[in-house]
């Protein structure tokens, strides 16, 4: 049998912890091994009990939840733990923040059961979770706001074929709806985005749709 998904819940809330665990236990598949109410304290169960994903809030006392993706994700983390952000602020800089601090995807605490469930299991599996919606709200308007000047950069180091599954990428699309707009097989978009992956050197799609808005590829 296959080890169940070890999951660490952090929130400040403890009512929302309490239904995050229940409806994460019961799962066959998932396992919370802990929970806290702050990011430091995530930081360090983290360290000691290393789960497969850490649920983490956004705002919280003593360590925000940025602050705290940083540390178990961010860049330079010799062994990132695989962050999943869930908060209530879908349009709030923090959380596209969280997502630069390196966390795997983002829902909304008010999101169904279902949805909290398949987003452990996406994150967990090593793919990156960021809904169409979050794409063009979340990301987009904000990254508009910071986005340097000078508008796309003329040096990238990616065809033109590749740009445009970036671009893609940067509107919510999956490789499905990808290979469909572009009429080639879902094979061969998997190809390309490994290979934009590669050459930015980028961790996965949440980061790539973070650096195609940041950088002005997408408007």
């Amino acid at each position: 049998m296959t080890a169940p998904v070890r999951v660490l819940v952090c929130d400040d809330q403890a009512l929302i912890r309490t239904g995050f665990t229940t409806i994460i236990d019961a799962q066959p598949d998932l396992e919370v091994v802990a929970e806290c109410e702050d990011g430091r304290a995530a930081v360090d169960l983290a360290a000691t009990l290393r789960p497969d994903v850490v649920v983490m809030d956004v705002r919280m006392p003593v360590l925000d939840g940025i602050e705290a993706t940083r540390l178990l994700a961010g860049a330079g983390v010799a062994e990132p733990v695989k962050v999943l952000v869930v908060t209530t602020f879908n349009l709030d800089e923090y959380v596209y923040e969280a997502l630069r601090a390196g966390a795997s995807g983002f829902l909304l605490k008010d999101a169904p059961p279902a949805q909290l469930l398949h987003g452990i299991r996406t994150v967990a599996s090593g793919a990156a979770l960021l809904a169409p919606e979050v794409t063009r709200q979340l990301v987009g308007r904000y990254a508009a706001r910071i986005r340097p000047a000078g508008g796309t950069p003329t040096d990238s180091p990616l065809t033109p074929r590749e740009l445009e599954v970036l671009r893609l990428i940067a509107t919510g699309l999956s490789n499905s709806e990808i290979a469909a707009t572009l009429v080639i097989s879902h094979e061969t978009v998997k190809t390309y985005v490994s290979r934009i992956l590669t050459k930015l050197d980028l961790r996965d799609r949440v980061q790539a749709v973070v650096h195609a808005y940041r950088t002005g590829l997408v408007t």
